[in-house]
């Protein structure tokens, strides 16, 4: 019975992570969170500009591979010096790996040198569970409008070798790109890959 009990709730926690979903194309869901110095900041208090979210755990070594050379840093710099807000989400649990407090997720920001404008912390998981974000890294664009334009993986070669960076598609700036220039972009919607979120 503890058994059944126990499928039936899995069962349950899918449906509910699926319905969660949000499609390309469709506005993206609100939300407030606090960030690494204590302050708060809302999604839609952004509006008017586009918005990166990423979700990330400087454990994953799919995450390390972005980071170790400096070339998340860099797309982080090259967007949000064109005025874009990047918002890294940190969804890992208490006790889960890649959770961090507040003082260790600045402390982290200033030791690997991130430009975003800041690191988010979800501890509940609510909203890495609204958007559906499975990997770390978990990647989304939303316009000026609100709308999610983009959402999948960072770029287009699966692996955790820091050599394949440069060799890959990013992703997240090409679909930027296309549409600053007002075209469609042609992957819109990719298949993230990465570590698990540590719910």
């Amino acid at each position: 019975m503890k058994s059944y009990h126990y499928l039936l709730l899995s069962l349950l926690a899918l449906v509910s992570t699926s319905n969660a979903a949000v499609s390309t194309g469709s506005l993206a869901p609100d939300f407030t969170l606090k960030d690494s110095t204590g302050a708060t900041h809302t999604l839609s208090s952004f509006k008017g500009k586009y918005v990166v979210l990423e979700w990330t755990n400087h454990r994953c070594p799919f995450v390390v591979k972005h980071y170790a050379k400096g070339d998340m840093q860099a797309t982080q710099k090259a967007l949000t010096s064109d005025g874009v807000i990047w918002l890294q989400i940190n969804s890992s649990a208490p006790g889960k790996q890649g959770h961090l407090t507040a003082a260790d997720a600045e402390a982290l920001r200033e030791s690997l040198n991130m430009e975003s404008t800041a690191m988010l912390l979800d501890e509940s998981g609510e909203v890495g569970r609204t958007y559906d974000a499975r990997t770390t890294p978990h990647m989304y664009l939303i316009s000026p409008e609100g709308t999610l334009i983009y959402q999948g993986a960072i770029d287009s070669i699966k692996s955790t070798r820091q050599s394949d960076v440069a060799k890959a598609t990013n992703y997240v700036k090409a679909a930027y790109e296309s549409a600053k220039a007002g075209k469609p972009i042609e992957n819109a919607t990719t298949t993230a890959y990465g570590c698990g979120v540590k719910y």
